[in-house]
Order: C-alpha cells, then structure tokens, then sequence
C-alpha cells in the first residue's frame, strides 16, 4: 500500500536494548560474516535492485506487495495493482505476468499472496478487503468469508487502506492466516487482529482471530509468513517524511493466544492474551552493503519493505528470508529485494493437524 501515514521511529528502552546488539559492518564479504549482521538473529546476505523501475511485457515491474514460493520453485510477486508476475528464484528475471481482477473485472488492491498446494493462488484485496482464489490463469475459483467486524466502514470497523495486507498457509495447509494492517474502530491503537481460515472439506470456514500488538501504534503489519514449526514472522513498519522507514521483524507464537473473534472491543479487556512476540532484527541496523536511497533514511538500505516469503533453510539450519520493497512507482523510492537468514531457535512445534490449535479463553 501507499504510505500515509507518519510515524515517529522510536524505540522502547526495552526494545532498543534488544535491538542494539550489533553494529553494522562495512565489508562486502559473503553471507554470514560477522560484518553482516544485523542482529544476534538476523544476517543480510545481499540485496539486489535488478528489477528497480523495469517492465516486462508492457507491465510496470514494481508497486511489489507479496512473495511466495511457487510450486516448480519460481517466485510469485503480488503488485498491488493487480499483476502477479513470476519471477526467476536465481536471476529475479520476471518470466510471466497474470493479469487479477475482482468478479466484475475490476482491478483489485492486491496486497497479500498464498501459493496453496495444488498451485492456486490465495490473494487479499485489502479494498473490501478480500481472500480469492485464482488459478494459474488468473481465473476467479473461490471467494472466501470475512467478518463483518474486519470490512471496511461503514459496513465494519475496519479504515479503508488499512486492512488485509499479509497472508500465509501454516504448515500442513489446513490453516489459512491473514493480518489486518492496522487497528479497527473502537480496538487499541497499535492492536491489530490476525484473521485464520480452516480447510473444511476442501473449502476454508472461517476459524479463530489473534490479536497482536505492535511496538508503537503508528506502525502497521504489512506482512506476515509462517515458519516451518508454525511461528509467525512479523514485519512492522511505519514511514515518516523527512525521516524515512521504520521496518523490524519479530518472531510471533500463537500459543496460548485468546480468540479474539466474539471480542467486540480490544480496548483494556482484562484476559485477552495477546500473540507472543519477541524482536529479531531492526532493518536500520542491518549494514548497508552500498546501498543507496532516493529520500532520507536512517539506513540507505531501506525502503518501503513490504512483501516477505520463507524460501528455504541454510546448512546451519537458520530460515532463508527474502523480503521486497514496494516503490510505489515512485521515482524517489527503489524496488530492493533483501537476502536475509533468520536464526529462531528451538521451540515445540505449535501446530497440530489438520492446523495449530492454540489454546484459547473466549470473553
């Protein structure tokens, strides 16, 4: 999405301590030297630009939203304009482009992308907003529910721009996860609900509803991606002119988590736990490896960090993470794809089949 709103890159004394544990290097060493750390957690192999300001195939290749891991290995890249292109996982070299559009063949603001395990795609408009599937083709196959509580006003309590921005299976695909971006009407500012499906069938029902909270209520949730135990990987972000972004990932656990679907208000409700969340890396602190940026920022890495996918695992075990920034199609903001390796050490695992089932105490 386009940012509007204006935030102030301030970190809690806690969390800064939690963040500050190592200063960014200069080299331009491979991978996982000490020099590319951007926290006891978090390394930055490298970052590429190759796609900044590109088209294929007469479509603009930016306004990026979403990643995935296709099925044959390829990435899928959501712009929130309405193309899905297919991108090469080594190169980046877009190879297709999907043209999505909405039952009346409208354009959609597509923000959040799922690759289900038949090849179909899951995406959210955040308009309504709205969960479709799509074939490979780009046709209309499903349409899924959404509380009343998440739409947009003055049909719900949700503010328009404001609404389904990250999606992702968990694993075993039976649990659908979709997070608001930021705070409904009458909830704590900062408090943002995380909305699940379950598989019935073949078709997914609506499921339980989590509440997270960010770091600082003017930060949103741009995305959201399971890790391989059933965790969550959280982006919060935030932008503020003159200054620049604020982007930090943190490491969510569902258990334990209230089920927030009957809590009509998420304002001072005693018993509501909230998804468990510790930091893992502040983008700022991440070493700049040369990057420059258009407009100020506290780092020339960052941009407007938006789209995020889980490719894999290294040789130590740590999570391949690629995230990518959304230039808006603006000339003073960069498409930047960032190769990051994630350590979340051990933990039991938090799913069950068909999905995770944490434990929930309803108000």
């Amino acid at each position: 999405m386009t940012l509007r709103r204006r935030t102030r890159p301030v970190l809690s004394a806690t969390l800064a301590a939690a963040f500050c544990l190592a200063a960014p290097g200069a080299a331009a060493h491979a991978n996982a030297s000490r020099n590319h750390a951007c926290s006891p957690a978090v390394t930055l192999d490298r970052f590429s630009d190759a796609l900044d300001k590109t088209t294929y195939d007469g479509s603009y290749v930016g306004n990026l939203s979403a990643l995935a891991v296709d099925r044959d290995g390829s990435l899928a890249a959501l712009a929130d304009r309405s193309t899905l292109f297919r991108l090469d996982a080594k190169t980046l070299r877009p190879t297709g482009a999907t043209n999505l559009a909405d039952e009346s063949g409208k354009e959609l603001d597509s923000e959040g992308l799922a690759v289900d395990r038949d090849g179909t795609r899951l995406v959210t408009s955040e308009t309504e907003p709205s969960v479709r599937r799509y074939s490979r083709a780009g046709k209309i196959l499903e349409r899924l529910p959404v509380p009343d509580d998440l739409r947009v006003a003055p049909a719900g309590r949700a503010t328009a721009n404001q609404t389904f921005e990250g999606l992702t299976l968990l694993p075993g695909g039976h649990t659908l996860l979709a997070s608001m971006e930021y705070a409904l009407d009458g909830d704590d500012p900062g408090t943002v609900r995380f909305q699940t499906w379950t598989r019935e069938h073949g078709r997914f029902r609506l499921g339980a509803q989590y509440a997270y909270r960010t770091d600082d209520p003017s930060l949103g949730v741009p995305e959201v991606q399971s890790t391989p135990d059933g965790r969550l990987l959280v982006l919060e972000r935030g932008f503020t002119a003159g200054v620049g972004n604020t982007v930090r990932l943190y490491l969510a656990d569902p258990r334990h988590a209230t089920d927030t679907s009957r809590v009509p208000d998420l304002t001072g409700q005693p018993g509501v736990r909230l998804l468990r969340k510790t930091p893992l890396a502040d983008i700022a602190d991440c070493p700049s490896l040369g990057a420059t940026a258009r407009q100020p920022q506290p780092n020339p890495l960052l941009d407007n960090i938006e789209g995020m996918t889980v490719t894999g695992r290294d040789g130590t075990g740590r999570l391949k993470v690629l995230l990518v920034s959304d230039d808006n199609q603006n000339p003073a903001q960069t498409t930047r794809f960032y190769y990051l390796r994630v350590r979340t050490g051990a933990t039991g695992s938090v799913r069950s089949a068909p999905g995770f089932s944490p434990v929930v105490k309803r108000i």
